[in-house]
């Protein structure tokens, strides 16, 4: 099922997610709808606080870009791999290498874009969608992704990682968004004023 995108400006989106168990109702379900919601949105992440449940749940897919690299990313990132992965439970153990801008972009602020520095290689401990735990080391855009969509499980936007003189800048933006003033593509679902 294509569900709806919670909308900037909505409380969910600051709540830390709780953990979850393999008794959590319809789990595979709600997988399938988020991964059928991501790519009809077309987006190569979504957690579950975007879609309105506050639990520490995310999804990723990021083989596309990587199979776009072209020969320079190729170069710069020579041990990239793209990923589709389910993460639950996710905690990130560490953050290492150089701190690289990108500009990135989120379902739910939609029309807005910002360069963001994030760290370059990230370790992660998570359980699959059949709840094995794995700990593994992702870098690059790949790494960038799971950072994204692990801040959302943690209450945190990408824009909570620019300047304030940036977010002054995009404050009009914001409001028009968490109040329903923006066309998308896709299904939202907007702050009752």
């Amino acid at each position: 099922m294509f569900l709806p995108i919670v909308a900037y400006g909505q409380s969910i989106l600051r709540k830390v997610g709780v953990a979850i168990d393999a008794q959590y109702p319809q789990l595979n379900e709600l997988i399938a709808d988020m991964w059928e919601t991501m790519y009809k949105s077309n987006g190569v992440g979504l957690a579950a606080p975007q879609i309105n449940k506050a639990i520490r749940l995310f999804v990723i897919d990021t083989v596309q870009i990587v199979e776009g690299f072209d020969e320079e990313d190729k170069k710069e990132y020579p041990n990239e791999r793209g990923v589709k992965k389910v993460f639950i439970n996710a905690q990130i153990i560490e953050e290492s290498g150089e701190e690289w801008a990108y500009n990135e972009g989120c379902l739910s602020i939609p029309k807005v874009r910002e360069d963001v520095l994030r760290k370059k290689v990230v370790v992660i401990s998570y359980q699959d969608e059949n709840f094995v735990t794995h700990t593994e080391t992702f870098e690059g855009i790949t790494a960038r992704v799971i950072q994204h969509e692990y801040d959302h499980i943690e209450g945190k936007l990408f824009i909570d990682h620019i300047t304030p003189l940036q977010k002054r800048l995009l404050k009009k933006k914001l409001e028009d968004i968490s109040s329903g003033k923006v066309r998308v593509d896709y299904r939202m679902l907007f702050p009752k004023n």
